[in-house]
């Protein structure tokens, strides 16, 4: 009984694996810097600000719910909901200084 083998590959056929490793490394790296770029993050970070404000706006007219609303993703509900509450907390903590610092006028 004999067990099949098969050939050693070429020289030309290892050259063009090497070849096809060495591309998928480089866009591997070239993925890998992109995203841990500090301008590209900064960028990210901007664009979710954006469209969490715009979804806070939408929650706040009532289409929320729409197609293309934030109600179909829940990371960007999630972002809407906490601008909405951290709005909230700075026009609370706001209002909460301008009490405090009037009553310490009036009482001299």
């Amino acid at each position: 009984m004999s067990t099949p083998t098969t050939p050693p590959p070429s020289s030309q056929e290892l050259e063009a694996e090497v070849l096809r490793t060495r591309a998928d490394l480089a866009a591997a790296i070239d993925e890998l810097t992109t995203r841990l770029s500090p301008s590209y993050q900064a960028s990210r970070i901007a664009r979710e600000a954006k469209q969490a404000a715009s979804d806070a706006g939408a929650m706040a007219t009532g289409a929320f719910g729409n197609k293309n609303g934030p109600a179909q993703d829940p990371r960007r509900a999630r972002n809407a909901k906490i601008l909405i509450g951290a709005t909230l907390g700075l026009v609370v903590l706001g209002t909460a200084v301008a009490v405090t610092a009037v009553l310490r006028r009036a009482r001299g």
